[in-house]
């Protein structure tokens, strides 16, 4: 008897090398609205020459200590798509190696090119040296966290898959606003300004939902990824107040302590802190109850 092979779901649904440029193309849709609307280096404080906000070269990622939490969301919300689109097409083994592959050669190339027009035009000095470094290993960890984002949509079980997604909802709300800040004028941004607090814990909740709660592995992965939407929004705050104080980045110790207070205080307060984590439980719960209700009428009448 021959036996006609089956398609499981750990079958491949494309080519293996077809995910090459899958991932290339992914990384770059999430960078390609910063490319489409100029892509100038954003003004530094060390730059060596007298520059117009017009007369600064042309970077493939926003360097700048006021730009970390977007260059984070550039390159993780590229990851995620990789990783959605992976688990979409059930990829693994070699086929998610070169999908792996193909954002990194986005990412890293961004990453480097960035890294030399910020080093050719900074001043001389320690300083900018350090500057630079410290730009380059955060990019360089938001790319191993977009990495890791990626594996986890795309191969692990739905718990895993649910905390890859938490982090990806997170990157997508800082991605939103990078783009809106720079796609709408003034006033139209401010008007939607208020909206982009609230897609971190909708696209989460519908995450929870998506992978739900019967088994213990998810109830905890549901847990973390709350905790993470409570978390993020002061880790930001904290990060991007610190940063953007000019009179602080000569000073380390000083820039981690006010960091830190602006987290605590961010975290813990409640009209704060507790709206993202009650929309996030909504949502899930909403998303939860549908699908119970979907897979009940799924079910033939005996």
């Amino acid at each position: 008897m021959i036996r006609t092979r089956t398609r499981t779901e750990d079958d491949p649904r494309v080519g293996a090398w077809a995910l090459l440029p899958l991932g290339v193309a992914a990384a770059a849709i999430a960078l390609a609205p910063w490319w489409l609307t100029g892509a100038r280096l954003p003004l530094q404080n060390l730059w060596a020459e007298t520059a117009t906000a017009a007369q600064m070269p042309v970077v493939l990622l926003p360097f700048s200590q006021y730009t970390v939490v977007q260059v984070f969301a550039y390159l993780v919300v590229g990851s995620a798509l990789a990783g959605i689109a992976g688990r979409a097409l059930r990829v693994r083994g070699w086929g998610l190696t070169l999908l792996l592959a193909g954002i990194l050669l986005v990412q890293v190339t961004a990453t480097v090119q960035t890294a030399l027009v910020v080093r050719d035009g900074l001043q001389d000095r320690l300083e900018s040296t350090l500057y630079l470094a410290g730009l380059v290993v955060g990019t360089s960890l938001s790319v191993l966290v977009g990495m890791t984002v990626t594996i986890l949509i795309a191969r692990a079980p739905r718990a895993g898959a649910l905390l890859g997604l938490a982090v990806a909802a997170i990157a997508t709300g800082a991605w939103l606003g990078a783009v809106l800040s720079r796609g709408l004028g003034h006033d139209a941004f401010a008007a939607v300004m208020p909206l982009l607090p609230w897609i971190a814990p909708i696209l989460t909740g519908a995450a929870i939902a998506w992978a739900g709660l019967n088994t213990v592995g998810r109830v905890l992965a549901a847990l973390v990824s709350v905790a993470l939407v409570w978390i993020a929004p002061a880790l930001v705050t904290g990060i991007a107040n610190a940063l953007g104080t000019r009179v602080l980045l000569r000073s380390p110790g000083d820039l981690a302590d006010y960091g830190l207070g602006v987290f605590r205080m961010a975290l813990l307060t409640p009209e704060l802190a507790l709206r993202p984590v009650v929309a996030t439980l909504v949502v899930a719960a909403i998303g939860l109850v549908i699908r119970a209700v979907l897979r009940r009428r799924a079910i033939p009448a005996r």
